[in-house]
């Protein structure tokens, strides 16, 4: 690895151990200071400028310095862990970051990964759905699944027994590219019947976790991975689930992060349906019988010569940076404007902010002042 990429995971992970600190603080910090090792440098009377930064808060950072030979160390050792299972550690602020996932309200400031990234994924669709699915589910997961995979559509899913693995089976058997997103260490494989199918999607995708090595598959893991499936993906489809499943679990997500919802209706006496026709009946998600309803609704664009889907950047906005672009296009304002107009509070403003610059979509101007770049 790049020193210069060691040491911006050093100046991170140093930042990410002082308790107190997590990923929106620190888009805070560095909407504030641009860059990690200003952080450190500032004094204490600056740090206390940032909003949610108190003076305890403050003292953390500036005497964490103390610490860092330890974070290095650590830092080490996880690294060379990582590269006995041929996997590594990326921060947000890595060009190999996936540019659709800083959307997102939270995105995990660092993935740990095995497998490669592709230029198609891009133009990703998580299929999500109970881990008990009837025939009926199994065969509507694999039909889009391999449907996807042939108009070369990523399909994105969490590795999980029933609707889960037969997304990934069905892709692979279609030769599509497909993303596991898992909630545990990359060294722990769950189920345990996934072993192959794991490698499988190593070779042929990729496996993400936002969990450090040796982490165990505990179910308040598993909510918070779906935020990732969901937030990886144009769209998310349900297929199968309980009013109370998982899979509501990243429709809720996806819906937050204003991405689309798509949701296969079943049989009103069905339990396993309970949530899709529920999505339905909401109005939260579209009604999908094919696969076209889906490519449809998001409008992706296809090569005439081979019908597959075009690999061309798309920069989108969640549902809080939309509120602040429409605020931006009457012209330049300052933060605490954005905050009154948009109704969010300044702290999120500035995290929203921080990402539409790294998007180059807006550019700061002195005193906190921001405009439409």
């Amino acid at each position: 690895m790049e020193q210069e990429k060691v040491q911006q995971l050093v100046s991170l992970k140093q930042l990410y151990s002082i308790e107190g600190i997590g990923p929106q603080k620190i888009f805070s910090l560095l909407s504030q200071f641009k860059t990690i090792e200003k952080i450190f440098d500032a004094s204490q009377h600056k740090l206390l400028e940032v909003e949610g930064i108190n003076k305890q808060l403050s003292a953390k950072i500036l005497r964490s310095s103390e610490n860092r030979d330890k974070v290095v160390s650590e830092l080490d050792k996880e690294l060379s862990s990582l590269e006995k299972l041929n996997a590594r550690l990326i921060s947000y602020f890595d060009g190999e970051y996936p540019e659709i996932l800083k959307n997102i309200y939270f995105p995990p400031i660092f993935l740990y990964v095995k497998g490669n990234f592709h230029q198609a994924d891009i133009n990703s669709v998580a299929i999500v759905g109970t881990r008990e699915p009837s025939n009926y589910g199994k065969t509507v997961a694999e039909n889009f699944s391999r449907g996807l995979a042939e108009k070369g559509i990523t399909t994105v899913s969490g590795l999980a027994r029933g609707i889960d693995t037969i997304v990934h089976q069905s892709t692979l058997k279609a030769n599509g590219r497909t993303i596991a997103v898992i909630g545990s260490g990359l060294d722990i494989v769950y189920p345990s019947e996934n072993r192959k199918l794991f490698q499988e999607v190593t070779e042929k995708g990729l496996i993400i976790s936002e969990y450090p090595l040796g982490t165990k598959p505990d179910s308040q893991n598993f909510p918070r991975r779906n935020r990732i499936i969901s937030g990886l993906s144009l769209g998310t489809v349900v297929v199968e689930t309980r009013i109370n499943g998982g899979a509501l679990n990243t429709a809720n997500y996806a819906l937050d992060q204003g991405r689309e919802v798509f949701a296969v209706p079943g049989m009103i006496s069905s339990r396993a349906s309970e949530g899709p026709n529920a999505l339905i009946q909401k109005g939260n998600a579209k009604l999908v019988i094919r696969v076209e309803d889906i490519l449809d609704e998001l409008r992706i664009k296809f090569d005439g010569k081979n019908g597959r889907a075009k690999n061309s950047t798309i920069v989108q906005l969640n549902l809080f940076e939309e509120k602040i672009y429409d605020v931006l296009k009457d012209g330049e304002k300052q933060i605490d404007e954005i905050s009154q107009l948009s109704g969010l509070s300044t702290s999120d403003c500035l995290v929203h902010l921080l990402s539409m610059e790294f998007k180059s979509i807006v550019r700061q101007l002195p005193g906190k002042v921001f405009t439409i770049d």
